[in-house]
């Protein structure tokens, strides 16, 4: 059976119209109606059978879930060589947030210093959604013991007018702030993002749990 015959067998037309609504830049018509843990139970049987490298080499994929699919199943990969080879032939393929968003590959966690070269071009890349992962992976493996101020000067140089990237800085930004506060707040107090960005920045760091009253009261004397 196909990844697209498991993917009918579990669809909701419900949940279809809820996430043509969170995903408006792609057509309607390429969304099943899928849920998330479906799909990685699905994406772990694959990974288990023959049809694994079959279904890697079958791009583009058609539906919004098969590319869902393809990432969870390359996370599912423990050998990094092999995983980075996977997550590089389908990056330019990724099209939109969600699929950008919700795989992170178990074998980047143990393998920083090979990792780090790639996230770096990944943040340099035109392609939004490949830059978008590049800034993603950058924040959840290099914050907190892993902070560098380089790699925030890296994120605060991406310059778009693609909300989707403007988003993802804002994100690093107000997660930075949450974890290393005292490094990264000059980004803040020096304006160093552009207005938009800083205005979201400081507008998620205020709305987390993780960033402390105090903090959040300073922040929001520079909106």
């Amino acid at each position: 059976m196909t990844v697209y015959e498991e993917l009918l067998k579990v669809k909701d037309d419900k949940y279809k119209e809820f996430q043509a609504k969170l995903v408006p830049n792609i057509d309607p018509d390429t969304i099943l109606g899928v849920k998330t843990p479906e799909m990685r139970q699905i994406a772990k049987e694959v990974f288990n059978s023959k049809e694994k490298d079959a279904f890697l080499k079958d791009l583009p994929h058609k539906y919004y879930e098969e590319n869902l699919v393809h990432f969870f199943i390359i996370s599912l990969i423990k050998d990094f060589d092999e995983c980075i080879r996977e997550v590089e032939t389908f990056l330019p393929y990724v099209d939109c947030w969600p699929v950008s968003d919700q795989a992170t590959p178990r074998s980047f966690k143990k393998n920083h210093a090979k990792l780090l070269p790639y996230i770096k071009k990944w943040i340099k890349s035109k392609h939004l959604y490949t830059s978008r992962f590049g800034i993603r992976m950058l924040m959840n493996e290099f914050l907190g013991d892993e902070f560098k101020d380089e790699y925030a000067k890296l994120v605060a140089s991406v310059k778009s007018d693609e909300y989707y990237l403007k988003m993802m800085v804002a994100w690093y930004f107000a997660t930075a702030l949450a974890k290393n506060y005292d490094e990264t707040i000059k980004y803040i107090e020096e304006r160093k993002l552009d207005d938009w960005v800083l205005k979201k920045t400081i507008q998620k760091a205020v709305e987390s749990y993780r960033v402390t009253d105090e903090h959040k009261e300073y922040l929001k004397s520079f909106r």
